[in-house]
């Protein structure tokens, strides 16, 4: 497959794209086969698969005490990527998370996709909420995406993690990561955010993906001080449609986001989740059009729980 990151240059008008979950474990493939369906007549540019890792779980003992044990609750991003792509011809775009995967599997499963021909990843450090990171011994985990993005370079250049050469690596990963418009939640301040997003890219991410927002002018503010600090490759909005009168609340508390005043004040009219998420897909239409009529290199919809909401706003918008 191409790198993306080479399409998103040279396309001619804004690519779409989303993001899909794997489904949880015992349920089919073909869950994740029907939002593709719903979704590939926008012709996708490509589709990013989350990844996810072990939890820790604490379960009741008879005696009283409680057993602490690791779950996973989804199959492995690896082989939904290779279905995907494999059922679809369409770039799939596995998410590469170091928290909670140790270098070791970082490394097979850099191997297994290399091997598969799925060449395209993003790389982010991944929710650290339900790892027990105080556990995680540095020598045999990454801290942060920057430290991932190191070993995916050594990767790339036919090195391993323990310094040996890995051979039959014909097409190098291409990669982006993410970047915050509204200041990742654990950056001090946004400068500080912003020199972290220039290290990615001067670390060779060839495009950057932005956490959802809803407010453009926050993006382009965002664009605006980025090409000022010299980060000149396509920088993508993400973008979700509201569904739920609830996500007004939650959203901003889970993803440290702003929502627009006049968004909010419509979204309190909605008596039912069905008139919020009409609300909402009127917003995210009215969002993209001026994203686009700006001149995004293309979009990025995040589907999980929405993606006839996002099937509505592709239909007005491509």
């Amino acid at each position: 497959m191409p790198a993306i990151a080479e399409r998103m240059v040279s396309a001619s008008s804004p690519l779409f794209s989303f993001e899909l979950l794997p489904p949880l474990k015992g349920n089919s493939v073909y869950r994740v086969y029907s939002i593709v369906d719903k979704l590939r007549e926008f012709d996708p540019a490509y589709i990013n698969i989350t990844s996810h890792h072990s939890e820790a779980i604490y379960v009741p003992q008879p005696d009283g005490s409680h057993r602490r044990t690791t779950i996973r609750r989804r199959p492995g991003t690896v082989a939904i990527a290779a279905a995907i792509q494999n059922r679809y011809g369409i770039p799939a775009v596995p998410h590469i998370i170091c928290k909670g995967f140790s270098k070791d599997e970082t490394e097979y499963a850099l191997l297994d996709l290399n091997f598969l021909g799925i060449t395209n990843l993003l790389l982010l450090r991944g929710d650290s909420k339900s790892v027990d990171t105080m556990i995680q011994d540095p020598e045999k985990y990454h801290r942060y995406a920057t430290d991932l993005q190191r070993q995916v370079n050594d990767f790339n250049r036919g090195i391993g993690i323990d310094g040996t050469p890995i051979e039959g690596i014909e097409t190098p990963f291409c990669y982006g990561m993410a970047c915050y418009p509204e200041k990742h939640e654990e950056a001090p301040n946004l400068a500080f955010d912003l020199r972290t997003a220039k290290m990615k890219v001067d670390g060779g991410a060839r495009y950057l993906v932005t956490q959802m927002f809803f407010d453009n002018e926050k993006y382009f503010e965002f664009v605006t001080r980025c090409r000022e600090a010299g980060i000149t490759v396509p920088i993508i909005p993400g973008i979700k449609p509201i569904t739920k009168a609830h996500q007004m609340t939650v959203l901003p508390r889970v993803f440290h986001i702003d929502i627009p005043e006049a968004f909010s004040n419509e979204l309190m009219k909605c008596q039912t989740d069905a008139a919020a998420a009409a609300c909402g897909v009127e917003w995210c239409v009215a969002q993209c059009r001026e994203l686009i009529e700006r001149g995004v290199p293309g979009i990025h919809f995040y589907t999980h729980y929405a993606s006839d909401s996002v099937r509505e706003v592709a239909k007005a918008i491509y």
